[in-house]
């Protein structure tokens, strides 16, 4: 009977999960103590979150070229990571980090192509309808020097991680209070769309105040979650999200040398 009992409730637990997840292993931190963080903990989480944002951009005024450009993507990749660790414990921002398989890089590369064919599509439909703003970092790179084209590449890599980082504490922690109150699959639902949408807010100040272009990132990013939403691991949406951002700073680098 106990056998049964537990294969009801795997059955069950089953059930709650998307049918695109991995259900050998569950999201983090998302449930309540003593498996994930109670409600103070995320609080503590996200307003480190949010203060590593607020950093990253203070610090990034100063210091934003050459060797220098690494400060403020590695205090926004450590700042919430500080936080999570403070709450639960020096391993548990581990949990965001798994290796890396041949069937993970599948799926980096997978939603690479799909990433690009929704930028492109986005893109195209934007320009005609609307007016945009160029993203300033392109710029940057376009008229960098070739060392310092090599060392934007390499910080701007990092800070790629702290954007996933940022993006998927804010998912977990969105998801932890709605799941409280309504089935998994909502939650999990609505957590995705509540985080892409900062997410897009965020980009509000590199595309000059443009709503449209902000607004134009959330499917972007709904895309960037999907590979950490099927294996949990950070490293997969991040990978994703590299390709993707280095693809555009690449074509960027390339036309102004070929200009030249």
């Amino acid at each position: 009977m106990r056998v049964a009992s537990m294969s009801t409730k795997d059955l069950q637990a089953e059930k709650a999960f998307l049918f695109f997840e991995r259900k050998h292993c569950d999201l983090p931190y998302y449930r309540p103590a003593p498996e994930g963080f109670s409600m103070v903990g995320w609080l503590i989480v996200l307003a480190a979150v949010a203060v590593s944002f607020l950093v990253l951009n203070i610090v990034q005024q100063r210091f934003h070229s050459g060797f220098a450009g690494f400060l403020p993507p590695v205090l926004f990749v450590l700042i919430p990571l500080a936080a999570v660790a403070t709450v639960a414990g020096a391993k548990a921002p581990s949990a965001l980090f798994k290796p890396v398989g041949l069937r993970d890089i599948g799926l980096i590369v997978l939603f690479f192509v799909l990433n690009a064919i929704v930028t492109l599509i986005l893109g195209a439909i934007m320009n005609s309808a609307f007016h945009t703003a160029a993203n300033p970092a392109t710029d940057m790179v376009a008229t960098a020097s070739r060392a310092d084209q090599i060392l934007f590449f390499l910080w701007s890599a990092v800070q790629l991680l702290g954007e996933e980082i940022f993006t998927i504490l804010i998912f977990l922690g969105a998801m932890a209070g709605l799941n409280r109150v309504m089935p998994r699959k909502l939650a999990l639902c609505l957590a995705v769309l509540l985080a892409a949408i900062i997410f897009g807010l965020i980009h509000l100040p590199t595309y000059q105040g443009n709503l449209i272009q902000a607004a134009a990132l959330v499917p972007v990013r709904i895309v960037l979650l999907m590979p950490y939403l099927i294996t949990r691991n950070i490293w997969t949406s991040t990978g994703t999200h590299i390709l993707n951002d280095w693809s555009i700073f690449g074509l960027a680098a390339f036309g102004a040398t070929h200009a030249g």
